[in-house]
């Protein structure tokens, strides 16, 4: 019995860590599409819109039927928050991150990506959700490793350097590469990218921290996922129309375009929303954010293997500073939590 007993007691610690892996591949899979579907001159003003309503119309049914009993009632502060929700995820982190990941390739847009856990960290900081004592190892950890990655995000934006060769790039898709061709005279959208997938990280740490707050008052997870998602769709409609003026734009065939939106919807927004929410608030936003780095490591061998993309000595230079500062963090962020389970463990006793 109480080997049983120990062997669920690591089961149940294992959960949130096998759950942000799994939205790691969930992501990974979601930016090669959505490069393919933009390649192909689909609008991302669009591909938003369609995201989420593919999003609230497979989420919605779950909340409506499972949370009908334990659903807290929507005050304005809650409307408002889930309304900037909307914002800050689907509106602005998405078409800023879609229209950088067009511009440059998706490893590079998900290196970048790595800077979320250093901006989270800050906010968290700044809102008090997160205590910064200098004196403690745990605190100059996620200090150091905060510069290290903002240093590591800027180098790949300053500097991109010639083309490393993968081993298999002599045997797959030889002659043709089916992501943006970034040399010579694009290297202004390049660096145009560069500052929107930037923009649209700092946008995403805000989502983090404001959905955290938000799930101290309203706890139902699905029907706030649901809602951010039905918000974000709306929200997204209007943009689209002040941003397109042609009506063929919204046309969706049984394509890549169909699939884009379908998995990015499904996968990314409405799975992804309700698990980091549930992950969220047992460890907290700086937890959920620390585990970007192994996105990038799946999509670089996909971007390289299915749409033969290009990886440049810059992007592989900042993305080891990035990890590395990464992981300076997560260390910090690890001791923490170690010693808040002793602490919890002496006061039972």
């Amino acid at each position: 019995m109480e080997s049983q007993g120990s062997f669920n007691k690591f089961i149940q610690k294992c959960k949130p860590y096998i759950a942000m892996i799994s939205l790691q591949f969930g992501y990974a899979g979601m930016n090669i599409i959505t490069k393919v579907s933009l390649n192909r001159g689909m609008s991302h003003y669009v591909l938003v819109v369609y995201r989420h309503a593919f999003a609230t119309a497979v989420i919605a049914p779950f909340a409506i039927i499972l949370e009908r009993k334990v659903r807290p009632k929507i005050t304005f502060r809650i409307f408002m928050q889930i309304f900037v929700l909307g914002l800050l995820g689907p509106v602005i982190d998405q078409n800023f991150y879609y229209a950088g990941l067009k511009f440059t390739s998706p490893t590079f847009s998900c290196a970048m990506s790595n800077m979320l856990p250093a901006m989270t960290f800050v906010m968290a900081i700044i809102c008090r959700m997160e205590k910064l004592d200098i004196k403690k190892v745990r605190c100059q950890a996620k200090v150091l490793g905060t510069l290290v990655t903002v240093a590591g995000a800027m180098f790949m934006t300053l500097y991109k350097g010639p083309i490393v060769e993968m081993v298999w790039s002599k045997y797959v898709h030889p002659r043709e590469s089916y992501v943006t061709n970034t040399t010579g005279a694009t290297d202004k959208d390049w660096l145009k990218g560069c500052i929107l997938l930037i923009m649209a990280t700092l946008a995403w740490a805000s989502f983090f921290i404001l959905q955290a707050i938000t799930m101290r008052t309203y706890s139902a997870h699905l029907s706030l996922t649901s809602l951010i998602c039905f918000v974000g769709t709306l929200q997204s409609i209007a943009l689209t129309f002040v941003m397109e003026h042609k009506t063929s734009v919204w046309t969706i065939g049984w394509d890549m375009n169909l699939l884009a939106a379908a998995y990015a919807g499904i996968v990314s927004s409405s799975i992804a929303y309700y698990v980091q929410g549930i992950v969220m608030q047992k460890r907290g936003p700086v937890f959920v954010t620390a585990f970007s780095p192994l996105m990038m490591i799946i999509v670089a061998i996909m971007g390289s293997l299915i749409l033969a993309e290009r990886i440049y000595l810059g992007g592989v230079l900042g993305a080891i500073l990035i990890v590395a500062g990464l992981y300076s963090s997560l260390m910090g962020q690890i001791q923490r939590i170690q010693r808040e389970g002793c602490h919890c463990s002496d006061t039972r006793t």
